[in-house]
């Protein structure tokens, strides 16, 4: 086991062990909202530190009841709310509240104290460039639920022991070229997702898919203006795609659940992305757009299968809608996502979501749609069927859909059937490293060859297969993956005589059997049964 694993099983082994009857979906914020609160701690203590330190003095040790801590102090948050975008006293570090709690064999209370500190970190922020991402961060700590223990003391000793246990890890932030606490948060997200069955949906994208994702919008790029996700949930899909890259300007984002809302703006900081290159926001990307103004060079998403949404006439009205001369049905969304990321795609920009398999074949207001994507706009660029059961809490098929505005072959599509190519984990199923490289490695092998306008024909065969816009149209633009990838397995010939003979074989031992049988019955004086 890594260093890594060992620490990720650690920090799970504390979630297990501490959160007695809780669900691992109700515990999850109270475990990553103190990690997130130590994090701060402590890169707020380095911080402090550089400009202490010269000065004689460690932050955690400063008097600030002195004039001249006082004015040090003054100083150091001024600075850190410019730069960190937040501010801790040395009395509100987590480290200092570990040790207020822990006294001589019982917890000393501390809840109020620690209520406070986690609102002055907000309030720290207001009336600054931060305070929009700061702004309720920790309303999902709610250290005076029931959930956490029945008495006051039941709760302050239950916190108290997760912070003593939190407090003796190390996250090795020293490390600027090992990301260990950020990993350690996806872990975990990731862990706690896998226990919450039809609720990770809302937060989570399994860290396969959302690779495929994010290598299929960054080919050939190594850097990006930004990336934008519309239903962004913890935000793992976002910083999936900066690992593809060496920079990305700006992350964007929207989420309409406020407490996975206040995932991802943690999750974005605990990656260590500053607060002026993030902008996420709490509300219903369908009906209220808040970055509509916006057009982004990479746009991913994971959007809610088969969502229901207002589908009001009105959104005929809209630019994002009303080209396609239809609307999505009101019973499924899908396609209404589809069309708002079209929408904010910029005209170098590439787009991959992950979509139920429905939407490929599905009639009525989608299959307009889907016409006018193919036949009009042209967008459509490749067609992806994953495996079953990949994701949590659902095990229907899905599909991934590539888009961009300016592609490189405008008269082909393909088609990729990755559907059996993954490992069984558990009730899982999972894509490996190599289904994942498969997949990519043959879309670029697309996108770099050359094809003649009328070209169709297998790239690989039972695994990808290129079409042109006449045979779509020709098949009235149903994109049913088996209609273009034949995965048909012919089956062995039956030898007849072979079966013939085995048939007879049967039924010489079948007689022999009855005459047994038969016997039995004579020497009991009953009838035989035959």
């Amino acid at each position: 086991m890594t260093e890594k694993q060992k620490l990720h099983q650690k920090l799970w082994d504390i979630a297990n062990n501490l959160r007695g009857k809780m669900g691992a979906d109700e515990f999850r914020d109270y475990i990553l909202g103190f990690i997130f609160y130590k994090y701060l701690s402590e890169k707020m203590l380095r911080y402090a530190n550089k400009w202490t330190e010269p000065e004689g003095y460690k932050y955690n040790e400063l008097n600030q009841n002195t004039k001249e801590g006082q004015l040090i102090l003054d100083e150091v948050k001024k600075m850190a709310v410019e730069d960190l975008g937040y501010f801790l006293e040395p009395g509100e570090l987590f480290s200092t509240m570990v040790m207020r709690g822990n006294g001589s064999g019982k917890a000393k209370f501390i809840l109020s104290d620690l209520a406070k500190v986690l609102t002055g970190i907000e309030q720290s922020t207001m009336g600054t460039d931060s305070e929009e991402d700061f702004e309720n961060l920790f309303e999902d700590l709610d250290l005076d639920s029931s959930k956490l223990g029945k008495t006051p003391e039941d709760r302050n000793e239950l916190i108290v022991k997760v912070m003593e246990k939190l407090d003796e890890v190390d996250f090795e932030m020293d490390n600027p070229e090992n990301d260990v606490l950020g990993d350690a948060y996806e872990y975990l997200i990731g862990q706690f997702a896998s226990g919450a069955g039809k609720k990770a949906g809302e937060f989570y994208t399994p860290q396969e898919v959302s690779a495929v994702l994010a290598k299929l919008v960054t080919i050939g790029k190594d850097r990006l203006k930004n990336v934008y996700d519309p239903t962004c949930g913890s935000g793992s899909l976002l910083l999936r795609v900066a690992r593809e890259v060496k920079q990305v300007g700006g992350f964007y984002g929207q989420e309409s659940n406020p407490t996975t809302y206040n995932l991802c703006r943690m999750n974005m900081i605990m990656h260590d992305v500053h607060y002026s290159r993030f902008d996420i926001k709490n509300e219903d990307t369908l009906e209220r757009p808040q970055h509509i103004d916006e057009k982004f060079e990479a746009v991913v998403a994971n959007p809610p299968f088969s969502a229901k949404w207002s589908a009001d006439p009105l959104k005929m009205n809209d630019e994002r809608f009303s080209p396609y001369g239809k609307l999505a049905p009101k019973s499924r969304a899908d396609f209404a996502f589809v069309q708002h990321m079209i929408y904010q795609l910029d005209e170098n920009g590439a787009m991959a979501c992950v979509l139920p398999h429905g939407v490929l074949f599905r009639s009525g207001g989608e299959g307009t749609i889907r016409e006018h994507i193919i036949k009009e706009l042209n967008y459509l660029d490749a067609v992806i069927g994953l495996p079953a059961n990949i994701f949590f809490g659902t095990s229907i098929p899905t599909c991934v859909l590539v888009l961009r505005k300016q592609r490189t072959h405008p008269e082909h599509l393909l088609f990729i059937d990755a559907s059996e190519h993954y490992e069984k984990v558990s009730t899982q199923h999972k894509l490996r490293p190599e289904d994942i490289s498969k997949i990519t490695e043959t879309y670029k092998a697309f996108t770099n060859g050359s094809w003649e306008k009328d070209y169709t024909g297998e790239l690989e065969e039972k695994y990808s297969y290129i079409t042109n816009r006449d045979e779509i149209a020709e098949n009235d633009y149903n994109l049913n993956i088996p209609r273009y990838v034949d995965t048909f397995e012919e089956e062995e010939p039956v030898n007849l005589e072979a079966v013939a003979k085995e048939l007879k074989e049967l039924d010489a031992d079948m007689q022999e059997t009855d005459k047994t049988i038969a016997n039995y019955c004579k020497e009991l004086g009953i009838e035989a049964p035959f």
